[in-house]
């Protein structure tokens, strides 16, 4: 059972002993803030971006609600850049992308399988929370609502 209060603030990153990092974005490019974040640690970083599929019709997944080809490949090319850049810095990554309607849960789920210690987001300013529940772009904030790990936010450039 998840505990209904967390902290907003994830601990002093220096204090954290970190194994493994999920550098994840909701479809956003990774910006290098993002990147020298996550590999402030030297620890291995997973690289994950979320093609993002759209609904379902009749309960059934519909091909016109899913990424397209494009779509799809515009995500490969931000966590190629990003596992390059990590690479750049001597970090160890590897990436992949993940078709999903629940950016959250792919995200924390992604998380707790690759058994990662914390979570970095790129994140823009946070937004009124009942318009933030609209917007994918405020996805990072409910990763952090949501994780049972530090989530560390990183605004953009």
């Amino acid at each position: 059972m998840r505990s209904t209060q967390r902290s907003a603030d994830p601990p002093d990153p220096s204090t954290v002993p970190v194994d493994r990092v999920l550098l994840a974005t909701e479809g956003r490019p990774i910006p290098q803030s993002a990147i020298r974040f996550a590999a402030r640690w030297h620890a291995p970083v997973r690289v994950v971006s979320v093609a993002r599929v759209y609904g379902i019709s009749f309960a059934l997944p519909n091909p016109w609600l899913m990424p397209s080809r494009k779509e799809w490949q515009e995500q490969r090319g931000i966590v190629d850049d990003a596992i390059t850049a990590l690479e750049k810095r001597g970090v160890e990554a590897t990436g992949h992308v993940v078709g999903t309607r629940k950016a959250t849960r792919a995200i924390v789920r992604e998380a707790v399988r690759e058994e990662c210690d914390v979570i970095v987001m790129a994140a823009e300013p946070r937004r009124n929370r009942f318009v933030a529940d609209l917007l994918w772009s405020q996805e990072p904030y409910r990763v952090q609502r949501r994780a049972d790990l530090p989530v560390y936010l990183v605004t953009e450039d």
